[in-house]
C-alpha cells in the first residue's frame, strides 16, 4: 500500500492550480518545494505572489489543480482538518500580527500556551531562548507598538518557531524595513535555516534575500510560472521577463 510521500514526494506541491478573482491570478501552476528546502516565489506585484501563500495555508481554495502540504493534498479539506496541517506549517505575515496588548516575550508565550509538552517552569526558558535566537533578548518587557517594524517581525518569527512547526513562510519579510534592518532580517533567515533545516517558502521581490537563502526560486509574471529551478542557474535564463526582472534589480543596486 501506498503512504502519503509515496504519492506526495514533495513537502509542498502545486499541481497545475487555477485561481481567478475578477481576472486569472494564478495560471496553471505547479512547482515543489522539499523536505527542508528553502523556495522563494518572486516577481511584481499582484502576479499571484501572497494568493500562493495564502493557498499553501489553506485560506483560499484553488479554482482547479491540486495543492498539497505536509505531505497531504489539503485541496478539499474542511476547516476543521486543516486545522491539523497549520499546526505544522505557520507563517509570518508583513504586519508581524502581534498582540498590541501583551509584551514581546507574552506574545512568544501566547504560542507556547497551545504546546502541552512544555510545563510551566521552562515555558520562560524557552521563550528567553526564542527571543535570543532572533537577537531581542533585551525587549522582552517591551511592548509591539514600541519597536520597529523588523523587530516585530523578528517577533512574530520567535512565536511562530515556538510552534515548532515543520515548515515557515515569510511574506516579504524584508519589505518596508530599511537596508540595514533588512540585512539583520536575511541573516537571521539563513542562520534559522541552518540551524533548524526548516522548510520554508519565501515571498519577496528582494532578489539579494533570494540568493542568499533560498535553494530553489519561482518567478511569476501575469500568474503563471515563468521559472522554476535552482537560484544558481536563474541568471542564465533567457525568458525576457525574467532578464528584465534581474536587470532593474541591478540598476537599483547601483543606482
Amino acid at each position: 500500500m501506498e503512504s502519503l510521500s509515496d504519492l506526495y514526494p514533495h513537502y509542498i506541491e502545486f499541481r497545475h492550480v487555477y485561481k481567478t478573482f475578477d481576472e486569472p491570478v494564478l495560471v496553471d501552476v505547479s512547482f515543489h518545494v522539499r523536505d527542508g528546502e528553502t523556495l522563494a516565489i518572486i516577481g511584481r506585484s499582484g502576479v499571484g505572489k501572497s494568493v500562493s501563500l495564502n493557498h499553501i495555508m489553506g485560506f483560499l481554495k484553488p479554482d482547479g489543480g491540486q495543492v498539497i502540504v505536509a505531505h497531504q493534498d489539503i485541496t478539499a479539506l474542511s476547516e476543521a482538518e486543516l486545522r491539523a496541517i497549520r499546526r505544522k506549517v505557520t507563517m509570518v505575515f508583513q504586519s508581524g500580527a502581534l498582540f498590541d496588548s501583551l509584551t514581546v516575550g507574552e506574545n512568544v508565550l501566547f504560542s507556547l500556551e497551545l504546546r502541552e509538552d512544555y510545563d510551566e517552569s521552562n515555558k520562560l526558558d524557552v521563550m528567553r531562548g526564542l527571543l535570543r535566537m532572533v537577537g531581542l533578548e533585551d525587549r522582552e518587557d517591551d511592548y509591539p507598538s514600541d519597536l520597529s517594524t523588523g523587530h516585530r517581525r523578528a517577533v512574530a518569527i520567535a512565536r511562530a518557531l515556538a510552534a515548532q512547526p515543520e515548515c515557515i513562510l515569510y511574506d516579504e519579510p524584508t519589505t518596508m524595513v530599511d537596508p540595514l534592518m533588512s540585512d539583520l532580517m536575511v541573516s537571521l533567515m539563513q542562520r534559522l535555516k541552518e540551524q533548524l533545516r526548516l522548510t520554508s517558502v519565501v515571498v519577496t521581490h528582494d532578489l539579494d534575500l533570494m540568493r542568499r537563502v533560498a535553494d530553489r526560486v519561482v518567478v511569476l509574471f501575469e500568474g503563471r510560472v515563468i521559472y522554476f529551478g535552482p537560484v544558481s542557474e536563474i541568471d542564465r535564463c533567457e525568458h525576457p521577463h525574467v532578464r528584465e526582472f534581474l536587470a532593474m534589480d541591478r540598476v537599483e543596486l547601483n543606482g
